[in-house]
């Protein structure tokens, strides 16, 4: 069946970049445009002039199993929106387009327990005892539990398929609880375990973040869902002075004019981690770092 305008469908792919205009996409960006993607593919072949031109045409990425709304279909593509991705763009969830190939009309079969991605990426394996690895998806994935079997679960796709993850890299949780702790120092933990892992523009994965990208994953996979870009984050939560920061709250960055460009997350002991820009990787820095420290903008805290 296919998904239709007015109608939620599912991402099918590991990872489904969302484009500003079916257009946006360039020659390099083909693998990502695949189903099933090849992100890896993709990543390896770009530049880091191709990475850097992917602003003004991506802008955010959704995760396998993630429920969209289709708002428009053009020929092989879906204008969609992501409720779990809210922004001041769409009151309906971040909006973008993607081929409709890599979405499904029909979700996951429905379970009482779900298993979320908790390391950066793990595999799909064929549901075999050969459980053959078929395809590399993203911490943060979230998708329904079918049975235990050894060291592994099986676990529903989007279409029905059914596939096989190692238990070890997933966090087993019963109806919507949080796959991990809903703690500041909790949030630091995952967010630093990117450690190293290059900056991508729109990322939104285990296989690249761009700065809210991580924010954002990150407080999702705790239970806590926050606005998909770094200035929407600077206006929800609770303000917080920056003499009581607390691990886990956000800081941000703005020019002159006040337009904020940049989050970071505090870690403890004057540190913070942070996704930062392309040509550069995720890492924990001092907030007293002069760049940084002249564009301080504010600070907010999502914890309940």
């Amino acid at each position: 069946m296919t998904p239709r305008a007015g109608h939620s469908a599912w991402v099918a792919v590991s990872v489904a970049t969302l484009w500003r205009s079916w257009s946006s996409p360039r020659a390099v960006d083909q693998p990502a445009l695949r189903a099933p993607a090849d992100i890896r593919g993709w990543l390896a072949a770009m530049t880091l002039s191709d990475r850097r031109g992917l602003q003004g045409r991506a802008d955010t990425q959704a995760l396998l199993g993630d429920r969209v709304l289709v708002v428009a279909i053009s020929g092989t593509w879906a204008k969609v929106v992501v409720p779990d991705q809210p922004t001041p763009l769409d009151a309906r969830g971040y909006p973008g387009w993607l081929p409709l190939r890599q979405l499904s009309a029909a979700p996951a079969a429905s379970a009482t327990e779900y298993a979320t991605v908790v390391s950066r990426t793990a595999w799909l394996r064929t549901d075999s005892a050969a459980a053959t690895p078929v395809v590399e998806i993203s911490y943060g994935t979230r998708l329904p539990v079918l049975a235990g079997v050894g060291s592994r679960l099986r676990v529903g796709l989007p279409g029905g398929m059914v596939r096989r993850v190692d238990a070890g890299l997933v966090a087993r949780r019963s109806g919507t609880a949080a796959a991990q702790p809903t703690t500041g120092a909790s949030l630091v933990q995952s967010a630093q375990a990117f450690t190293g892992l290059p900056y991508l523009w729109a990322g939104r994965s285990g296989f690249g973040f761009d700065c809210s990208g991580l924010t954002s994953l990150v407080h999702r996979v705790h239970g806590v869902v926050v606005p998909r870009d770094a200035d929407a984050q600077a206006t929800r939560g609770r303000s917080v002075s920056s003499s009581a920061l607390q691990a886990g709250d956000l800081l941000f960055y703005a020019t002159a004019s006040g337009y904020v460009h940049h989050v970071s997350m505090y870690a403890g002991g004057g540190l913070m981690v942070q996704s930062p820009a392309t040509g550069q990787a995720v890492q924990t820095i001092p907030v007293a770092t002069p760049s940084y420290a002249a564009q301080f903008a504010g600070a907010r805290r999502y914890l309940p």
